[in-house]
């Protein structure tokens, strides 16, 4: 605008304060919020006055009717774009067989990039920002908790236009995540053609499992299998992880049945395929090398795309500070010290001992994934396997069952009736997610993976968390006052949700109802869980810092700065445990590549997590504690949870009750 900003905002304020009855600081705020996105292109300051004259909404009526049209529009915008985006995604996320390059080109883009751009253009989003108001999270925390839920619904709307972020940003946003989306579900490790030293075979044949997910899980199950090799194939998958993480795997082995692999040695040989699936590719080169950094290629690749979105974003101008100030709407300081209270605890040393004790043995870097703390089923993982298997030999099986499982878990069953009856069950080539609706016509997506013989174990217990995710996206969009509320406050709390129906994955096989004793067990289990991964969080953190630090990195010198955040930090909070140094393990966990610094959304969901499940026991059941709460909605989370639970968010709970859970252990 040729003119002075302020002349020409002073003198707009001061007419429509003449011709309407909206307050003067309402007013200079709005206009400041539209002033603050006009661009040249859209227009001198002749346009920019007639834009406001136009659309700010000096009457009752006129402002209830914006509101109420906008929220209705964008619900219909977002549902039907999501569903666009779960279409182009589906050769990608599903097991349907070989991906294209094509496919990869359908998954990346992003059908709802322009529509920011539109908006700005046709001044939609101008109307919302003259007059609703952006808030700041400081202000968020500071008067949330006296705002009414339309307070709460007006200023969600006018989040929604706070940037102004061109549509080829978002475009390259999406292309890099899919790629490295995709990167991460083919990164499979065929176990039966994995030796240890020996060159014994330590897997059956056709074991084909996922880093680091599946990876993980293993090691997890393997503790009920100590006598029968498990100790071993803990021992074969963590040199498997840590080849992984220094990307000193061979290339060759990844994702490929037709050769054999001595992670110890490195050494690469030709496989003999009566045992291969005859569905898998011919062998590639045995000595093609090792893997060239791809794992840190790529996400150095979605950190430069992370970063084209930092010139549009003045409130916060990082990735970073977008994760923890927008998407968490916790400051990054204070998930810091809540993740360090956690790891600092004396409690970790103590847990530590009692791991030790159970095993019988010292302990080794991977008992970060001890599991002898869930209860014991008299089953091994075959027999769990083939029961799963046979409950539910594909996806449809699994969808049948939803109204039964939720019953399981206390909701009525006209609840659980309806909401089964918005969720689809789908075979993931992943490990498993879930893909909610944002239209309230539509259904939830499950995703997890099913496999030619049906669903096992790992399988299940997955499903039964995206079932979780499911059930809370169901209730927060179909059930909410206004659906600019719907969800939660951040990722953290959809995966405590998650979390709240996964603890309970062999109750609902019928295996295990947990007594007061069982439940001093399951605390010390999630302590446990929530000590594992909160370093992997701080890792994630310290690699995103050290990036934008350092922005021209090559892929080479990221992998050697992780390295040395993973060994500083295990030997910061973990080897006065485990009593071993500079180990990698932290780094190993794909959300790292994939998933945006996601990593601090787990151990928050923990703490979350822990909190809820206080406050369910404390009202005796998990249904309607948790319809409950999934209908909050998306205000900031010490409100959220006040509300829930009566406690801001925090460790405090789970340290306390890992106290008390470790003197009724330590007494019998």
């Amino acid at each position: 605008m040729e003119r002075s900003v302020g002349e020409i905002l002073g003198r707009l304020e001061r007419e429509l304060a003449d011709t309407y009855s909206e307050g003067r600081e309402a007013i200079a705020r709005g206009l400041a919020q539209a002033a603050s996105l006009w661009r040249s292109q859209d227009g001198d300051a002749a346009e920019f006055e007639e834009m406001v004259r136009t659309h700010f909404a000096g009457e009752p009526e006129a402002r209830e009717a914006l509101f109420s049209r906008m929220e209705f529009v964008l619900e219909s915008l977002d549902g039907h774009m999501l569903e666009i985006s779960r279409d182009l995604r589906r050769q990608s996320d599903l097991d349907l067989g070989t991906i294209f390059s094509f496919d990869e080109i359908l998954a990346g883009y992003d059908p709802a990039a322009h529509v920011a751009d539109d908006f700005f253009a046709n001044r939609l989003a101008f109307a919302v920002l003259l007059n609703f108001p952006v808030t700041t999270l400081e202000e968020r925390l500071r008067e949330g908790p006296h705002w009414t839920r339309r307070q709460w619904a007006e200023t969600r709307l006018a989040e929604r236009f706070s940037r102004r972020i061109p549509a080829e940003v978002h475009l390259a946003i999406g292309k890099a995540s899919a790629e490295a989306e995709q990167y991460i579900a083919s990164y499979n490790i065929w176990m039966h053609h994995a030796l240890d030293s020996g060159q014994a075979r330590l897997f059956p044949p056709k074991v084909r499992l996922l880093s680091h997910w599946n990876l993980r899980d293993q090691i997890k199950a393997d503790y009920a299998q100590e006598a029968a090799g498990g100790l071993a194939r803990q021992r074969l998958i963590a040199k498997i992880l840590e080849r992984i993480v220094t990307q000193t795997i061979p290339a060759a082995v990844v994702d490929n049945p037709r050769l054999d692999w001595d992670p110890a040695s490195n050494k690469v040989t030709a496989a003999s395929c009566r045992d291969c699936d005859p569905s898998a590719p011919p062998a590639r080169d045995a000595a093609s090398g090792r893997e060239p950094d791809t794992r840190y290629a790529r996400l150095l690749a979605t950190f430069h795309a992370a970063r084209l979105a930092d010139p549009y974003s003045p409130t916060a101008p990082t990735m970073i500070s977008r994760r923890f100030e927008e998407n968490r709407q916790i400051p990054e300081e204070r998930v810091r010290r809540m993740l360090e209270d956690v790891l600092g605890s004396p409690l970790a040393a103590r847990v530590a001992d009692l791991v030790a004790r159970r095993l019988g043995r010292k302990l080794e870097p991977f008992d970060i994934w001890y599991s002898g703390f869930r209860p014991k089923t008299g089953l091994s993982e075959p027999e769990l396997d083939r029961r799963v298997r046979e409950r539910y030999p594909t996806p449809a099986a699994y969808e049948r069952d939803i109204p039964r499982l939720l019953g399981e878990l206390g909701f009525s069953t006209a609840t659980a009736r309806r909401l089964a009856a918005h969720i689809v069950v789908d075979p993931a080539r992943g490990s498993g997610h879930a893909m909610g609706a944002a239209r309230r016509e539509d259904k939830a997506h499950l995703r997890t993976r099913v496999g030619r013989e049906g669903m096992d174990f790992k399988g299940f217990s997955i499903a039964v968390h995206e079932m979780g995710h499911n059930v809370e996206q169901v209730f927060s969009l179909n059930d909410i006052d206004s659906t600019l509320l719907q969800g939660v406050p951040n990722t953290a709390f959809t995966e405590a949700l998650a979390f709240v129906f996964q603890k309970r994955d062999l109750e609902l096989l019928g295996l295990a109802r947990p007594g007061a004793r069982e439940r001093s067990w399951k605390t010390l289990h999630d302590f446990w869980s929530t000590f594992e991964i909160a370093g992997a969080a701080l890792v994630d953190m310290g690699v995103w810092h050290w990036m934008y630090g350092h922005p021209a990195a090559s892929p080479e010198a990221l992998r050697e700065a992780t390295l040395a955040i993973a060994r500083e930090t295990w030997n910061r909070f973990y080897a006065p445990v485990f009593a071993t140094r500079d180990v990698l393990l932290l780094a190993v966990y794909s959300h790292m590549i994939s998933s945006f610094l996601y990593l601090p959304d787990y151990p928050l969901g923990h703490l979350i997590a822990f909190q809820i499940e206080r406050q369910m026991e404390r009202a005796g059941a998990v249904g309607p504690e948790f319809e409950r709460m999934a209908v909050i909605g998306n205000v900031t989370p010490d409100l959220w949870m006040r509300e829930a639970t009566g406690a801001p968010v925090g460790p405090e709970a789970l340290l306390e009750e890992t106290e008390k859970a470790l003197a009724e252990v330590e007494r019998s």
